[in-house]
């Protein structure tokens, strides 16, 4: 009786501790610095939670070790609802596969909440370089082995593991050139002339293709993009199973109580309708994508895992 008695007073006290939350500002961690995707789709999100939740929600950027870094200290926050995670397919689904020293298993250490984005890829060179096109950028490289280079955000990041994926294919002979602190660094590196090209998502070059600082080869989406209706797809370009974007969710410490979970997965179902949250993320060329309930976007986590794992496995992309 007594143990029953235990269970219903823990039960009585998590709705009504979720019941006053949040009583204080709400810590936001993004794994990557300024500039890049994640911290493109926080900054855009943080308002219109924040006025569903009654408090502040404070973005915390910690950015380096491909997102290892803000991966682990959110998950070793308090269980309580006051540390949200931004997480992303590199972070949460890639870097268990490719770290092998990792400490934190996103899959156990964390609770998924809700996806909220998928941001489409897009191929990137610096205008000074000769190709238009992937299949004009295969030619250049098979013809210059060992003298192309190409960036990304992290030994151990999707954009990584994209372009592997095509120099394995085509047995092209490049320099990886990782950068610390996500997109943001990286694409500053490619306008600078430090790299020749690089994949990344479509927000954290857009601006820069618009201007012209950056050329867009290829974009990794199922169709062409109305904010790049002249790129051409990766279907198009012959490369029919190539991944469509990379998405981004809401995770919680392991043990934060259910009531709170519920929460906040009707705070997001909420924001991601909001017309203007919708609005500004459309025009960074990325489009909203919700999960049915926690459970639902937990088993689509574990599937991509388990999926990127094998790629990482067979690239031979391990860090560690």
């Amino acid at each position: 009786m007594s143990r029953w008695i235990g269970l219903f007073l823990v039960f009585f006290s998590s709705v009504a501790f979720a019941q006053t939350y949040p009583a204080k500002p709400v810590r936001m961690i993004i794994p990557f610095a300024p500039g890049g995707a994640s911290d493109f789709v926080g900054r855009i999100i943080q308002p219109r939670m924040g006025e569903l939740l009654g408090q502040q929600i404070v973005i915390e950027n910690r950015a380096g070790a491909s997102g290892n870094i803000g991966l682990e200290s959110a998950a070793r926050a308090a269980p309580d609802g006051y540390t949200i995670y931004l997480g992303n397919v590199g972070t949460v689904a890639i870097n268990p596969g490719v770290f092998k020293s990792l400490a934190v298993k996103p899959t156990q250490d964390f609770i998924s909440v809700t996806q909220i984005v998928d941001v489409p890829g897009v191929l990137v060179a610096h205008p000074s370089f000769p190709p238009n096109s992937i299949k004009e950028m295969i030619a250049y490289a098979k013809a210059n082995p060992g003298k192309i280079n190409f960036a990304s955000p992290g030994s151990g990041s999707q954009n990584r593991l994209e372009m592997e994926l095509v120099r394995k294919a085509e047995g092209l002979d490049m320099v990886h050139v990782p950068y610390k602190g996500g997109a943001g660094p990286a694409v500053s590196g490619l306008i600078g002339g430090e790299t020749h090209m690089m994949f990344t998502t479509v927000s954290s070059a857009l601006t820069q293709i618009k201007s012209g600082r950056l050329k867009a080869l290829v974009v990794v989406t199922p169709q062409r993009l109305a904010a790049l209706p002249e790129v051409p797809t990766m279907i198009e370009s012959g490369y029919p199973e190539s991944r469509s974007g990379s998405w981004q969710g809401i995770f919680v410490p392991a043990g934060t109580p259910q009531p709170i979970v519920q929460r906040l997965y009707d705070v997001m179902m909420q924001t991601m309708k909001s017309p203007e949250v919708v609005e500004r993320l459309a025009k960074g060329g990325v489009e909203v994508v919700t999960s049915p309930s926690p459970a639902a976007f937990a088993a689509f986590v574990a599937a991509d895992t388990e999926r990127w794992g094998k790629v990482a496995r067979d690239s031979g992309a391990t860090v560690d």
